[in-house]
């Protein structure tokens, strides 16, 4: 039997060996370009700019248009990518497990977080990572994704051309929880306008949050404020849980930015009391993440989810899955309801094939009656369209001798008023000039030729000149029959 669900994996498309990483922290969006070829991975183009339009708030045409001029820009073409999440849309909750089957882990943390969090699950994206505490106590982080958020970001860079295969963390994906299972371990990685921390032990990530006030404007420029930073991060080495904290042995600074700099200098005090070992991470190793890329490669969250996509290591992931129709299908249908689908399907066309037939026949009636009459119907026909064309030209109403009557009729006998020029415009519009004694008889005319026919209307006076006499030009409109 075909196996459908395994038919869509074949049909869909893979990003391939190149993917373009993207990383959005406030108004800056980081990129770069990767190529894996072979068992390395070469760095295409890397590239760093300001929007002007937020993602979340701009028009979606708009913003994705913005993001589609910075990579035309940068002359890149790669249209798969994968993107790193700011860490302050995240919200996140630890729970302990209790002790319960595997296939019930899953449902328990969905129970835990419409518990713990203050939106609904169908609000959110889930995303978890498990670590030990201890020898036998296990636990879970939740992180929570608003689904608002990255809906929006994903059409986003659909109007950008841009075809996404994950979202994620850009800090787990440098600091990978796994590699965290013997020694705990303090991330952080200096922003645009904050600190992302990420607490990771025995081989999963504990804490995550992003550091608020991390930066103070002084005047055009903005100061990294170490000693609130350093206050932030005692408060969650002492929240964390006995065992985590005793497992806790260094703190990994990422960036060569300046801040990351002066973070790393000004924490290496503070982290000796807490029994703690700074370092500065600034390059990523040339076999750090399975397969080698070029030495002296800067640190970027970026490039850690796009080269890590490429080997085959996953993370957290908040895209939201495609479902295309042929899977959905193999859900709806499975062996006996497939073959029942399969006669309905049958029978529905042997219906519209019946129904055809029978159209066909009505048809064939329809068209024999037609082929005896179509003789006569043509000749009527052509009789219609003659008497169309020729009826006004045997109007018996005998419009302008109408017209004439009726001005005769509203004229003064005495020869007061008198026409020189009477001319019939279509539609029954009249226009007459003439002269007048003077004005008082012309407007008494006018006054007659008014109230003498309902058959007359809209009178209006063009022309006037002189007194005595006076010439005059006026029209209005027949309502009577007759052709001019």
């Amino acid at each position: 039997m075909i196996d459908l669900k395994q038919l869509d994996k074949l049909l869909q498309r893979h990003p391939g060996n190149s993917l373009l990483g993207l990383s959005f922290d406030g108004s800056r969006l980081d990129g770069v370009w990767v190529r894996r070829t072979n068992g390395s991975v070469e760095i295409q183009k890397t590239f760093s700019a300001s929007l002007s339009l937020d993602p979340l708030t701009a028009e979606v045409e708009l913003a994705g248009r913005e993001i589609r001029k910075q990579l035309d820009a940068e002359q890149i073409r790669e249209r798969w990518c994968v993107v790193c999440l700011p860490l302050n849309w995240a919200l996140t909750l630890t729970v302990k497990l209790p002790e319960l089957a595997e296939e019930d882990v899953a449902d328990f943390l969905q129970i835990e977080a419409e518990r713990g969090f203050p939106y609904s699950l169908e609000e959110l994206r889930l995303a978890h990572s498990r670590f030990n505490a201890g020898s036998t106590d296990k636990f879970a982080t939740l992180v929570g994704m608003p689904r608002e958020h990255v809906t929006r970001l994903e059409a986003v860079l659909r109007a950008a051309q841009l075809r996404p295969v994950t979202f994620s963390l850009g800090l787990t994906a440098l600091q990978p929880a796994a590699a965290d299972v013997a020694e705990g371990t303090l991330a952080l990685l200096a922003g645009e306008t904050s600190v992302a921390m990420q607490v990771s032990c025995g081989g999963g990530v504990v804490y995550l949050r992003t550091l608020g006030g991390a930066y103070e404007q002084v005047g055009a420029g903005r100061e990294l404020q170490t000693e609130h930073i350093a206050r932030e991060l005692r408060i969650t080495l002492g929240q964390l849980p006995h065992e985590v904290r005793e497992a806790m042995k260094r703190v990994r600074v990422f960036g060569r930015n300046e801040a990351a700099t002066e973070l790393a200098e000004e924490l290496r005090a503070a982290a000796a009391d807490w029994g703690l070992k700074v370092e500065h991470v600034r390059d990523h190793a040339a076999t750090e993440f399975g397969v080698r890329i070029p030495s002296g490669t800067p640190i970027s969250g970026a490039l850690g989810l796009a080269v890590r996509q490429l080997a085959g290591q996953s993370g957290m992931e908040f895209l939201p899955p495609k479902v295309s129709p042929l899977t959905q299908f193999a859900e709806r249908y499975s062996s006996g309801k497939l073959a029942y689908a399969g006669m309905g399907v049958g029978a529905l066309a042997l219906i519209v094939l019946i129904a055809f037939f029978v159209q066909q026949i009505v048809l064939w009636h329809w068209q024999s009656k037609w082929s005896g009459m179509e003789a006569q119907v043509t000749e009527l026909t052509q009789m219609r369209d003659q008497i169309r064309r020729y009826r006004p030209w045997y109007d018996e109403s005998v419009r302008t001798l109408a017209i004439l009557k009726r001005l005769t009729e509203a004229f003064p006998q005495d020869g007061a008023v008198s026409a020189k020029t009477i001319e019939l415009r279509e539609p029954a519009r009249v226009t007459c000039s003439g002269t007048a004694r003077n004005r008082e008889v012309f407007i008494r005319t006018l006054d007659q030729l008014r109230s003498a026919t309902n058959q007359i209307s809209d009178i209006h006076i063009e022309m006037t000149r002189g007194n005595t006499p006076l010439e005059f030009t006026f029209n209005f409109q027949w309502g009577g029959g007759g052709a001019p």
